[in-house]
């Protein structure tokens, strides 16, 4: 058994993931992975023979095979990643987070457990079910969705914030009554952004989690209302009505008064500071939004409306 904390901590690095392939025994022929996003992505990067670096690999300079089955069995309820063939890492020299698409990533099976995802600490459930739940809704207003999508998303948020409705009755704590709901939610927002995609939320969020080790989740929701803010802003009119019918007849508001619910409500459930109560410094800015403009162009074509630079800095001066 290969454990990723003997590696290093916090969420995958490539460094890391090149001393757990290092480490691969020889003969394996399936790779069960159980845990959190970090553990699947990882594994998923373990499929492949052949050598190479992380770095290499996902600067493209590389083509692997995939010699190994996976089965992933999720111990959270955020990524997904069990229904996708995207995994993500940061890229230590390049200080940001990235994530790679290929078919050959998808995982051979999943298996979903209830009883695994029951059981874990407060902050670890919040920031993953918020992860997912940004994977929802980023992946509806994304140009590639289409009905399928839509309906995976649906359903998703109905689970997930079903769920953090039900927590701001029965308390917090009580999240785990409703373990299954946030662990099928996640899968199926996993589908949705599968297909679909995420954009300018994850985006902006992998240069925090790249430079200053925000987790993944909290780093989303630090940038989630700002960017929706502008995005209604810019393009009031179009998918983002619709985002919003939906998500009032969800949280039972009125559509107008829809994102600012959700934007209370996902504060209940996990209170995000400021950019800089996280250390990060106002020179840093313009470093993010450029770094986001050259590295993230993947995610950039699934916005709802394009965002310049402008509309970047203005975000993050926002948060900070």
């Amino acid at each position: 058994m290969l454990f990723q904390e003997r590696y290093g901590k916090g969420e995958p690095n490539d460094e890391m993931i090149d001393a757990i392939r290092a480490d691969m025994p020889a003969g394996i022929e399936t790779i069960l992975a159980v845990g959190g996003g970090t553990v699947i992505d990882i594994a998923k990067l373990m499929v492949f023979g052949g050598e190479f670096t992380v770095d290499e690999f996902y600067r493209g300079l590389v083509k692997a095979e995939k010699v190994r089955e996976l089965v992933a069995v999720p111990t959270t309820c955020g990524t997904g990643s069990e229904m996708t063939n995207v995994a993500v890492t940061a890229l230590l020299k390049q200080n940001t987070k990235k994530g790679l698409a290929l078919d050959s990533m998808y995982p051979d099976r999943a298996v979903l457990i209830p009883e695994l995802v029951s059981t874990l600490p407060y902050k670890f459930f919040a920031t993953s079910s918020i992860d997912a739940m940004i994977h929802a809704v980023e992946s509806y207003v994304s140009p590639k969705a289409n009905c399928f999508t839509e309906m995976f998303s649906k359903h998703a948020l109905e689970k997930i914030l079903g769920g953090y409705r039900y927590m701001q009755k029965a308390g917090n704590e009580a999240w785990s009554d409703r373990a299954e709901d946030f662990l099928v939610g996640s899968n199926y927002a996993g589908i949705a952004f599968g297909n679909a995609g995420v954009g300018a939320v994850h985006a902006l969020s992998y240069p925090l989690g790249g430079m200053y080790h925000i987790p993944h989740g909290e780093s989303n929701m630090l940038m989630f209302s700002e960017v929706f803010r502008t995005y209604k802003a810019k393009q009031p009119e179009g998918k983002i009505e619709l985002l919003e019918q939906m998500l009032g007849e969800i949280l039972e508001v009125p559509a107008a008064d829809a994102l600012a619910e959700l934007d209370a409500l996902l504060n209940h459930v996990l209170h995000c500071g400021k950019l800089h109560e996280y250390g990060v410094k106002e020179e840093d800015l313009p470093v993010f939004a450029k770094s986001v403009i050259e590295g993230q162009q993947r995610l950039l074509n699934n916005n709802y409306t394009p965002l310049s630079y402008e509309d970047m800095m203005a975000i993050y001066r926002a948060r900070f």
